[in-house]
């Protein structure tokens, strides 16, 4: 009997372990860090995504490593937002191996996509409604392009509303079942809990962000438009028309009297980049200097970080704009 019950147990772990070694067989690499929060709260269970872009590294200026090509290449899928948010990845994807599965995500079906806005203030562009810039949707499936050829100049930080993330974590789930049918019922059953989570976060947000409407804010870059547009903020402008360009003592000398003229209460730096930049501009002004962080750099990698990410977001706009 004893040596019937070893037998089953040994069989049980055995068959434990195909099932882990056929999950760590799946390779998935992802680009960004709320990207990846949203696949390895997915993948639970089944596997753990490798993150590309981790630490305070920005996308926009990220250079890759030998290592970083060798992952990309012997990947099974490699999911990233778009050509604008991450430009390094455009000569990349001419070189990889056919047997890599790349998922654009800002081609999800459905998704509420922006142009970016030009100029660096873009105050001339907000709707009465809390700044709403409802305009520049270039939402649903019907405008999205094709694959690596979305309009240029398209906002990618499309994670920051909890609405495109629901979707993207239902396509992400849907994509890994291809490449690992086995599975597929772990990945369908993660995504549709996450997306009770992203429910709940969304009306946390909600609640938290309403009594900011109307506020007049700088942002460092522009970067912030599926926030604002989802819960009505109010930004007036960045400081940066480009986070890879630095900006010219006119355009700062310009801004400074846009944040004067416009009661801008606050001005954002990021983690990322030159914080100076942000003490130059308010200078001279009543406004106060905050931080946002919309890529997580400070936020360790995981399932976590993007709720993580969005709360601080919410935090940090409401300690700046509304201290009490």
């Amino acid at each position: 009997m004893r040596t019937i019950l070893a037998g089953i147990i040994a069989l049980g772990a055995w068959g434990a372990g195909a099932c882990q070694a056929a999950a760590a067989d799946l390779r998935v690499v992802v680009t960004v860090k709320p990207i990846h929060s949203l696949v390895a709260a997915v993948m639970a269970g089944a596997g753990e995504p490798k993150l590309l872009i981790d630490g305070n590294r920005s996308p926009h200026t990220f250079v890759l490593k030998p290592s970083d090509t060798k992952a990309l290449h012997t990947a099974d899928v490699v999911l990233r937002v778009s050509d604008t948010l991450e430009p390094f990845m455009i000569k990349v994807l001419k070189s990889l191996p056919k047997t890599v599965r790349v998922v654009t995500l800002a081609e999800v079906p459905d998704l509420t996509l922006y142009a970016m806005r030009m100029g660096g203030t873009f105050e001339e562009h907000a709707h009465e409604k809390g700044g709403s810039h409802a305009g520049h949707s270039h939402g649903k499936s019907g405008h999205n392009h094709g694959k690596g050829q979305e309009e240029k100049g398209q906002d990618g930080h499309i994670w920051l509303d909890p609405a495109n993330a629901k979707l993207m974590a239902t396509h992400i789930a849907a994509v890994l079942a291809t490449e690992a049918p086995e599975h597929a019922d772990r990945f369908k059953t993660n995504a549709a809990a996450l997306s009770v989570k992203l429910d709940a976060l969304s009306a946390e947000l909600e609640r938290d962000l309403k009594p900011l409407a109307g506020k007049s804010y700088v942002v460092f870059h522009d970067a912030y438009q599926y926030l604002e547009q989802r819960y009505g903020l109010a930004p007036v402008g960045s400081v940066t028309i480009s986070p890879d360009i630095a900006s010219s003592a006119k355009r700062l000398t310009e801004l400074r009297r846009k944040i004067s003229g416009l009661k801008a209460t606050c001005v954002f730096a990021e983690p990322q980049f030159e914080p100076k930049l942000v003490g130059t501009v308010v200078e001279g002004t009543n406004a106060r200097k905050g931080t946002l962080d919309p890529e997580g750099a400070t936020i360790p990698a995981g399932p976590d970080l993007y709720f993580t990410l969005m709360r601080a977001l919410a935090a940090n706009l409401k300690a700046c704009l509304d201290p009490g």
